[in-house]
């Protein structure tokens, strides 16, 4: 079966560009186009369906952007690699539990391990005095072999100095901090944007300069409420996708939207 063998129904008042949309995502996911097949040119669809290219180019944009289908030029535009469901900003879980939870194998690579003077931003987070040093460490994360999460993160060297006689490519370092009951993370704040991926992401992470990139900061707290780690996790746009439940309070404030 192709796309071919839908129908478009021009009576109703369902606009073309989502009829056609929603074609292409049926076949996608019932998988009759799989990940890196070619879909047709948006002549093909066009003249197929007699629709304008506009229409076309609308519903295939749409597509591009949220994931589901990738142009490469002069080539066309492939059927792409279905993103990975992320519960990061909902879950206190590691990253390996998250992927092995997901089907994947998890596994990551130590970039750097150091002892350094902190940053004014990362000593402030921290709450470290002037004369007090920190543990810088990168590390890049993978799923299946492939890298999906470069991560920075910065710890008080004088409480968590023992993780470094951990292997941190194999243990996971939530798990290594919660050995001791004051470096335990129990509370964390994140938060996230939307960034360009920079010369050094696309080094890391293999993508292009430009791609979308899911930029997190997270203050990890110990039970007093010390911090204990400063993290910013730069995640693949196009390889990644972050849900939340949200549940409304109905004995809450009832002005708000």
């Amino acid at each position: 079966m192709t796309i071919f063998d839908h129908h478009i129904d021009k009576s109703v008042p369902i606009p073309l560009y989502y009829q056609l949309k929603t074609i292409i995502l049926d076949e996608i996911n019932s998988g009759n186009y799989a990940e890196g097949d070619l879909i047709p040119t948006e002549k093909e669809i066009s003249d197929g369906f007699e629709l304008s290219r506009t229409t076309v180019r609308q519903a295939i944009t749409e597509l591009v952007s949220d994931g589901k289908l990738y142009r490469i030029k002069s080539k066309g535009t492939f059927v792409a690699k279905p993103k990975l469901k992320q519960d990061f900003i909902k879950r206190l879980e590691t990253y390996d539990e998250t992927i092995r939870r997901l089907g994947m194998t998890p596994s990551t690579r130590l970039v750097e391990l150091s002892i350094i003077q902190p940053p004014p931003e990362v000593a402030e987070i921290l709450q470290l005095d002037k004369d007090q040093k920190c543990i810088s460490l990168l590390r890049i994360r993978y799923a299946d072999g492939e890298p999906n999460v470069a991560v920075h993160t910065w710890l008080p060297y004088d409480r968590c100095q023992f993780i470094t006689q951990h292997n941190l490519e194999k243990e996971s370092l939530y798990s290594i901090l919660s050995k001791r009951e004051d470096t335990r993370v129990f509370h964390i704040n994140r938060v996230v944007e939307a960034v360009l991926a920079t010369h050094e992401d696309a080094k890391m992470l293999s993508i292009d300069v430009g791609q979308p990139i899911h930029y997190f900061t997270s203050i990890g707290f110990n039970p007093a409420g010390d911090p204990i780690e400063f993290s910013q996790a730069r995640y693949r746009g196009d390889r990644n996708r972050f849900e939340v439940d949200l549940y409304y309070d109905h004995q809450g404030n009832k002005d708000g939207a």
